[in-house]
């Protein structure tokens, strides 16, 4: 009721998010829909609504797939396509919907789509850490692991001081070169959470434990809203 008497007067696109957040919590599909398309003409710009809207699709298209229906799941998922595709005519530099929009694509269309769309979001979002590491990620999911080293390797040329990147690229050494490549990032940003529990998972797998979990607790401590370093 509030919500909707704050778009009568002309709410927020933060307004029309919230409301279309409540009709997904009620299962009410086409009225999140109207929601979300409503707001969308209002506020194109903010990514959010094309992320909520294009997730919908998902979601619709993964009830399909489990209902043993092929061709509404790609009707769904080519539907999902398109608001993406939309979204970032809009938003070119909103890093969730190419990450979405890349997913997707190598969902359906295999890696070397998955590449194109990588290839595009860098050229719109050149040197940005999250869109490397994904790309970096779609290689290994697909055992290219010479083409994650090399793009490693120059993702850390063009963002030297990426605490996720450097996180990675220690995941991504072999073993024995691990400690090595752990005081390379630990020199380059040593203050970095996502450095810190990388090196936390070295002791642990030392088995040692007290400075393993003294190392867990700082990238805590530094980054207490990162849920992975619980785990």
């Amino acid at each position: 009721m509030l919500l909707a008497k704050a778009r009568e007067r002309g709410g927020t696109e933060r307004v029309w998010m919230k409301s279309a957040i409540v009709e997904r919590e009620l299962g009410n599909i086409e009225e999140e829909r109207k929601l979300l398309n409503e707001g969308l003409k209002q506020f194109p710009s903010f990514y959010k609504l094309w992320l909520m809207l294009g997730q919908l699709e998902e979601h619709l298209a993964e009830a399909a797939k489990q209902q043993d229906q092929p061709e509404k799941w790609h009707a769904h998922k080519m539907e999902a396509k398109k608001v993406y595709d939309s979204g970032l005519k809009s938003c070119p530099n909103s890093v969730p919907l190419w990450l979405s929009l890349a997913n997707l694509e190598e969902e359906m269309s295999g890696l070397s789509k998955a590449r194109a769309i990588f290839s595009r979001a860098q050229k719109k979002n050149p040197q940005n850490p999250e869109l490397l590491l994904a790309a970096i990620r779609a290689e290994l999911k697909h055992g290219c692991k010479n083409v994650a080293d090399r793009l490693m390797s120059t993702a850390l040329q063009e963002c030297p001081k990426s605490g996720i990147l450097w996180a990675a690229s220690i995941e991504l050494a072999p073993r024995l070169e691990r400690k090595r490549k752990s005081k390379d990032a630990l020199n380059k940003c040593g203050h970095d959470p996502h450095v810190i529990a990388a090196g936390a998972k070295l002791f642990w797998n030392d088995r040692r434990v007290d400075k393993a979990r003294s190392w867990l607790n700082r990238a805590v401590t530094l980054a207490p809203d990162i849920g992975d370093f619980w785990a």
